[in-house]
């Protein structure tokens, strides 16, 4: 059996030499508990990206300021990892209020809602993630909520039964959603404002990678920043990501210092390629291609065949590639693009040939 000691030294019962070992305490480990919140801005000027939308929210802010109300209801919608839950706390922060983030799915039984929007308080902001995934009863709460401050309320049963009308503090809603198709008409109308946010730039990203490599204390070069940015998909949270790993590999078998060959040599050796595309992204288009002629194929039948959820497919891996022209989604199903081959260093079949 063998025990540790206070002193960091390991015994051996049986009489074993006793020798040091570099364990790591608990007591000795500094968690940063400022850490996410560090990482995300906290106002327009560090918020990098979005510029026509920062642009309009400021002149909307400002506008609330002068009239001394709260902020319309808004709808972001968009790929996931571009910043909406970044962007709802700025707005707070500019706004000097609170803001209350929970997600649609927690959000199951009727008293959850009830309970949050009896707790906000005069111009707070309720942010609810994945708006789209609300159920029926939780959706039909928020109606007047939005509308008119109020929550309508059922007490008694049969025939002592009595609605109750709840005026609730002015209050904005904030709602995030990757599929703004899906959220159903009377609840997308009662949003005032509604912008979807755009895939970053690569300069865009590499002032996020750099940003956040000052953050972490991250030595980086701009090349080596634009390297990883290239390969981050037009994310921002794949960009931050892809700089932690980077920087693992530049401590451990460089100088610590991360420069272009660096990056490059690093992601490769994550299987991240130069498009960005990772080992599932790239299978998928080889499956498309090599089992089923290129497509169409639907994603039903593409996720058995990756033993993947579907969800996982369409929110992940397909908005990059579609937006990166590499692949086509058609009535009859998916279809990998003359690009997608190109990139796969696959020959096209000679009618799609013809066809393009």
């Amino acid at each position: 059996m063998t025990i540790l000691s206070d002193n960091g030294v390991f015994n051996n019962n049986k009489g074993s030499q006793s020798k040091k070992n570099p364990i790591i305490k608990p007591e000795n480990i500094e968690y940063d508990k400022t850490f996410e919140n560090s990482i995300r801005p906290k106002t327009f000027e560090s918020y990098i990206g979005q510029s026509a939308l920062k642009e309009t929210l400021k002149i909307t802010i400002e506008a609330a300021k002068l009239r001394e109300k709260p902020l319309d209801h808004m709808l972001f919608y968009g790929p996931p990892g571009l910043g909406k839950t970044t962007i709802a706390g700025v707005i707070a922060a500019n706004m000097g209020v609170d803001i209350k983030i929970t997600s649609a799915p927690a959000l199951e039984r009727p008293r959850d809602i009830i309970g949050i929007l009896m707790s906000l308080k005069g111009g707070e902001i309720l942010f609810i993630d994945e708006i789209h995934r609300l159920n029926k009863v939780a959706e039909e709460i928020l109606y007047p909520a939005m509308e008119d401050f109020t929550l309508d309320m059922t007490t008694g049963k049969s025939q002592t039964a009595k609605t109750l009308r709840v005026p609730l503090p002015k209050f904005t809603l904030i709602g995030a959603t990757t599929k703004a198709g899906e959220l159903s008409g009377p609840l997308r109308d009662r949003f005032g404002i509604i912008h979807r946010l755009e895939f970053y730039t690569t300069e865009e990203l590499a002032k996020v990678i750099e940003r956040t490599a000052e953050i972490l204390d991250i030595k980086i070069t701009k090349d080596g920043a634009i390297a990883i940015a290239k390969r981050s998909r037009g994310t921002p949270r794949i960009a931050n990501r892809l700089i932690k790993r980077v920087s693992d590999f530049a401590l451990v078998k460089y100088n610590g210092t991360i420069d272009e060959n660096i990056a490059n040599e690093s992601l490769d050796m994550l299987k991240i390629d130069e498009f960005g595309l990772d080992t599932t992204d790239r299978a998928l288009l080889s499956l498309i291609i090599d089992k089923y002629d290129g497509g169409p194929v639907g994603i039903e039948t593409i996720a058995a065949a990756l033993s993947e959820d579907v969800r996982t497919i369409e929110d992940v891996c397909e908005p990059y590639l579609l937006q990166a022209g590499l692949l086509q989604r058609t009535p009859r199903g998916r279809k990998v693009s003359p690009e997608g081959y190109r990139h796969l260093g696959q020959k096209l079949p000679s009618e799609q040939t013809k066809l393009f």
